[in-house]
């Protein structure tokens, strides 16, 4: 799939923005098959109609932009995916009817994508006061709704520190800092913390997945946020990935996003680290 205007190789700029298309359809609909399938039904339409991604617009955009007419198309905002299996699943149902319409969509859009109000604006074919709008709607929805404990795994003191000043100012209560995998492990167990937000990289060179997937055995489903300098090793397809990432280096509006997210609609999968 190739222009001949500018030889662009529009194939090539796509698989660059798929990981981050996939990352937040997951984070929409809270597991990665469903995310998935919204995804390759946005590639599907493209391969089909490829003027859906003009000459003059960029790339991330005019995808995201194909997706949520998918997505606004299919009434996904509103309807339950299918049987709801779990309680976390059912838990996130019940208060995604309870936010604002298109509020969330506008919040991951600005705060975990990056995009600017001018492209949330076109991409959900909105004005850009109302894009500022919801936005703004949904942090406020979003920070009403849920508080709890959170344990930080994060071996570097300064980031720990940040990450535990942002997590409190939104009401939550950090329960403990872990910097290893097994202090994590202790400290979890021990604290039993509603939300965990961990480095894949600790100070030990130990695993935060591994500590994560220990923590997950022990206390069963709960909400994770993962922290990588490299989310491209970890949005491949290839394995269970997390539905809720921060990539480093962060800004504030990225970890409270992420945190009124994962808090709100989130499951755990198990993960295997290969990065």
């Amino acid at each position: 799939m190739t222009t001949t205007s500018d030889s662009r190789d529009l194939s090539a700029e796509l698989l660059q923005e798929l990981p981050f298309l996939r990352r937040y359809a997951r984070a929409l609909t809270g597991a990665q098959d469903s995310g998935d399938r919204y995804a390759v039904a946005t590639l599907e339409a493209i391969v089909a109609e490829p003027t859906l991604i003009p000459d003059d617009m960029d790339v991330k955009a005019a995808l995201f932009r194909t997706f949520h007419g998918i997505w606004a198309s299919s009434g996904a905002q509103t309807e339950d995916f299918g049987e709801i299996s779990d309680l976390l699943e059912a838990r996130a149902q019940w208060r995604l009817k309870h936010l604002s319409p298109n509020s969330r969509e506008a919040l991951l859009l600005r705060s975990i994508e990056g995009f600017g109000f001018s492209e949330i604006a076109t991409i959900m074919d909105v004005s850009e006061t109302e894009a500022q709008e919801l936005y703004q709607r949904a942090v406020s929805d979003m920070g009403e709704m849920v508080t709890g404990d959170v344990l930080i795994i994060e071996d570097e003191a300064i980031i720990s520190m940040d990450l535990s000043s942002i997590v409190s100012d939104m009401g939550h209560n950090v329960i403990e800092i872990a910097r290893t995998r097994d202090d994590a492990i202790a400290k979890g167990k021990a604290g039993n913390p509603d939300l965990i937000l961990a480095d894949i990289q600790l100070a030990d060179k130990s695993s935060g997945i591994d500590a994560v997937n220990a923590l997950l055995e022990a206390l069963g489903e709960r909400p994770v946020i993962f922290i990588t300098a490299f989310p491209e090793r970890l949005l491949t397809g290839e394995r269970p990935e997390p539905a809720f990432m921060i990539t480093k280096p962060y800004a504030e509006e990225q970890v409270r996003a992420a945190v009124s997210q994962a808090m709100f609609f989130a499951t755990t999968e198990r993960m295997t680290e290969n990065a």
